[in-house]
């Protein structure tokens, strides 16, 4: 699979909008802990992004077996799940530092904003959500490619 079969194979383009309405599912998933734990459970930044991964990889592995790839029945269900969480795991590598190396820039960054308007707009939150979202977009395409090469590479 490449990136010209996306966009030239209707099946493999419907698995793909499915792959990022599950990767948006998941976003939600991810942001939504992620803010709890920081904001009302008093979580570091990183423990709560290790938390909040692991919820949104335990909702993205549900819908990508069942709706993204319900096609991709010759592997056991188990065999799955650990492909899908080493995959899940390596991203979690990939975006743990991310995180750790971005907030503390973007918080200075943002702490020159006095002027926010709403009152949870702190630098502290738009500093932990920017540092998310990118450490998410990276993840996101490492995620695709293998799971597609080899989380379900019985799928035609």
């Amino acid at each position: 699979m490449t990136v010209t079969s996306i966009i030239t194979n209707p099946k493999e383009r419907t698995r793909f909008f499915r792959f990022a309405v599950v990767g948006i599912i998941g976003a939600v998933v991810d942001f939504g802990t992620f803010n709890l734990l920081t904001n009302f459970a008093d979580f570091s930044v990183v423990w709560a992004s290790v938390i909040s991964f692991i919820a949104a990889i335990i909702s993205n592995f549900t819908w990508n077996r069942y709706w993204t790839y319900p096609d991709s029945r010759s592997k056991p269900i188990g065999r799955q799940l650990i492909q899908f969480s080493v995959v899940s795991i390596i991203g979690l590598v990939i975006r743990t530092p991310l995180i750790a190396l971005l907030e503390p820039q973007f918080n200075r960054i943002f702490s020159d904003f006095a002027f926010l308007p709403i009152s949870f707009l702190t630098a502290e939150f738009l500093a932990n959500n920017l540092a998310l979202a990118i450490a998410v977009i990276v993840v996101m395409f490492w995620n695709f490619f293998i799971n597609r090469y080899w989380t379900y590479s019985d799928v035609e």
